[in-house]
């Protein structure tokens, strides 16, 4: 028997029993549209999130945390002030470095603008060097030694009226140590600057190191108390000197630097570059992704017992025309292939209208929660091809099973 011919025939025996059929193949849909959805779902995600971060950016942050540790990162619980001024210094004196930015945390009792006092713990001390011109919608960077204050959008937003360039706001550093300041600029939406952290909805105030920041410690190199940091951000001049510059920045800080005395013997200095950041956050979403898709994988072990369970009745209700196929001299062979292709149909069948479901159901679901969305071709491939592999996986039994009926057995059958 051809191929052809059992087609034709794996086609007449479904379209023959039409609810069944569809209610066999909705199990398939069901499994590989879920996949599909969480996929999409998935790459939509990590497109939104790396497409923030994924940015040429030539910044290399600068940490200390536990050796084997996650990288320590600005404001972390593992952050410590070991970075001085000297360490500066000296890491500017590299080739191909712009400008090295420290970020520190400056502890405050709260904020008021206009007679409107809240409460908040703590304002970032960095340079106007963290900010570029461009990443402003109001204003601009502050002036170091100066009362300015730099808001992102969320800060200019927390009081019962939005904050504007040119506006003061009064900062309670301590008991009866209240400083008004001015706010030199406001950042727009858009800006996630790797400097001082500051994307995102969390409101964040930025202020000069000096004379803001005060915390020091004494200097291995110098024997001077001088300003301490817990991180550093070292600009490269360009995005492709970053490579250069991260060797021997590297070698520094680890081996030579006052961060390298000053830290806990168990710490240790780590550099990240935004690649970095990039593929950890790549992994990250890849892990979550594949785990939400094995939850749904199962649904196809689901559509799978679908089928087998189909194609079992099936030969028990054609086993009449199994005993006349083999009296007219049909062989095993064919009979195995017959209700292999009739399984392989329905498989393909779910796994094709599946895809498209998974499609629109990701798309919907990209949309509803304003992700861009974003699609994995190769998993379009995957789909038709576990819709043939549930078909094949489904149909061995019950299709080795009409094959061993015994022909004279077959046609007494009623």
């Amino acid at each position: 028997m051809n191929v052809l011919e059992s087609v034709r025939m794996s086609w007449r025996a479904i379209t023959g029993h039409r609810l069944r059929s569809v209610l066999t193949v909705l199990g398939v849909v069901i499994g590989v549209g879920s996949v599909i959805t969480f996929v999409t779902l998935g790459a939509s995600l990590q497109a939104a999130i790396v497409g923030d971060v994924a940015t040429s950016s030539p910044d290399i942050a600068a940490t200390v945390g536990p050796a084997g540790g996650p990288e320590g990162g600005p404001g972390s619980a593992e952050s410590i002030p070991v970075f001085t001024e000297h360490d500066i210094e000296q890491l500017q004196g590299i080739e191909g470095v712009d400008a090295v930015i420290p970020t520190g945390q400056v502890g405050i009792a709260g904020l008021e603008y206009r007679d409107d006092r809240i409460r908040w713990p703590a304002v970032t001390a960095t340079t106007a060097a963290s900010f570029d011109e461009d990443e402003f919608a109001d204003g601009g960077p502050f002036t170091a030694g100066a009362n300015e204050t730099v808001l992102n959008p969320a800060a200019a937003r927390m009081f019962e009226r939005n904050v504007s360039a040119g506006d003061e706001i009064t900062v309670e550093f301590a008991e009866n140590d209240s400083r008004t300041l001015t706010v030199a600029g406001v950042l727009n939406e858009s800006t996630g600057f790797a400097a001082v952290g500051g994307g995102g909805g969390t409101p964040a105030i930025y202020v000069p190191t000096d004379p803001f920041y005060t915390t020091t410690a004494e200097s291995p190199a110098t024997g001077e108390r001088q300003r301490a940091y817990p991180q550093l951000t070292i600009r490269a001049a360009s995005y492709e000197q970053v490579g250069a510059v991260e060797g021997p920045a590297r070698d520094y800080l680890r081996n030579e630097s006052d961060a390298s005395q000053l830290k806990p013997a168990s710490y240790e200095v780590s550099l990240t570059t935004n690649d970095a950041l990039v593929e950890q956050i790549q992994g990250i979403l890849s892990t979550f992704t594949n785990f939400i898709t094995g939850i749904a994988v199962i649904s196809l072990l689901v559509g799978a017992i679908g089928i087998a369970n189909m194609m079992l009745v099936s030969v028990t209700e054609r086993t009449r025309e199994i005993g006349i196929m083999k009296a007219v001299g049909a062989t095993r062979r064919d009979v195995v292939q017959l209700f292999l292709v009739e399984s392989i149909i329905l498989g393909v069948i779910g796994s094709v209208l599946g895809t498209v479901v998974g499609l629109a159901g990701g798309y919907a679901a990209a949309e509803l929660i304003d992700l861009p969305v974003s699609f994995a071709p190769e998993w379009f491939a995957i789909a038709i091809a576990v819709g043939v592999g549930v078909g094949i996986v489904s149909g061995i039994y019950p299709a080795w099973d009409a094959a061993r009926t015994d022909p004279i057995d077959a046609l007494r059958h009623e």
